[in-house]
C-alpha cells in the first residue's frame, strides 16, 4: 500500500507541532533537555513549534496525506550556510523559551560540531508519527520519498538518530554512522548518520 505524501504549509503548523511534541515527549534527548516532566510538558511543545517555524521558513515540512506523520527537512549548502549551524538559533530559542535551561542552547552547539560540512546535502532534522500509528511504515515512507529525490539529484542525506531503535531504521535505509556517537553530557547518545546517494535504477 502506497502512502501519499505532500508538502505542508503554514496552515498546518499546529498539527505538525502536535505530531512532533507527541512523538518526542518521551524521547531520550527531549528528556535530557527537559529532565523535569512537568517542565517538559509545558515547554517542549513551544520548542517544537519553534523548530517547525524555522523549517517552514528555510526548508520543507512533509506530511502524510492524512496528517498522521511529518518530517522536517533542511537543505544544507556545500559551505554549511550560517543559517544552519544551529548555534545562534538555539541561543535565541533558549532566551525566548527557557532562559535558565542551558541545554536548549547546548544541544544546538553539540549537533553543529558533528554536522558534516563541505558537501551540499539534505538534513532530516526531525520526523514524528502520531501515537497509535507508529510501526505502520509511515516514517519509512516519508523518508523514502526524499531519499528517492536525493538519489535522482546525487545528493547525500544526513540526520542524528536520537535512539537505538531509530538508528536501526535509518541503517536499513542506507544511513551509516559518521565517526562515533555524540555523547550528551550526563545524558543519552545521539548517532550522527550519513547516506550517500545511490545510483538510480
Amino acid at each position: 500500500m502506497g502512502v501519499a505524501i505532500r508538502t505542508a504549509d503554514g496552515s498546518e503548523r499546529e498539527r505538525v507541532t502536535w505530531l512532533l511534541d507527541s512523538a518526542f515527549q518521551d524521547d531520550p534527548v527531549s528528556g535530557w533537555i527537559f529532565p523535569e516532566e512537568q517542565d517538559r510538558r509545558a515547554t517542549h511543545p513551544r520548542l517544537m513549534a519553534a523548530f517547525v517555524d524555522i523549517v517552514l521558513a528555510e526548508g520543507r515540512v512533509e506530511v502524510t496525506e492524512d496528517g498522521s506523520a511529518c518530517a522536517l527537512w533542511l537543505p544544507v549548502p556545500a559551505d554549511g550556510g550560517d543559517e544552519h549551524d544551529g548555534e545562534d538559533e538555539f541561543a535565541a530559542l533558549r532566551e525566548a523559551l527557557d532562559p535558565d535551561n542551558e541545554r536548549i542552547e547546548l544541544i544546538g552547539r553539540l549537533t553543529a560540531e558533528v554536522h558534516p560540512s563541505g558537501r551540499a546535502h539534505e538534513y532530516l532534522w526531525m520526523i514524528g508519527v502520531a501515537p497509535g500509528r507508529q510501526g505502520e511504515g509511515l516514517g519509512t515512507a516519508l523518508i523514502g520519498s526524499v531519499l528517492e529525490r536525493c538519489d535522482r539529484e546525487g545528493l547525500p542525506a544526513y540526520l542524528e538518530a536520537s535512539s537505538a531503535r531509530s538508528r536501526g531504521l535509518y541503517e536499513r535505509l542506507g544511513f551509516e554512522l559518521v565517526e562515533r556517537p555524540l555523547e550528551l553530557p550526563d545524558g543519552p547518545r545521539m548517532w550522527p548518520m550519513w547516506r550517500e546517494p545511490r545510483a538510480s535504477r
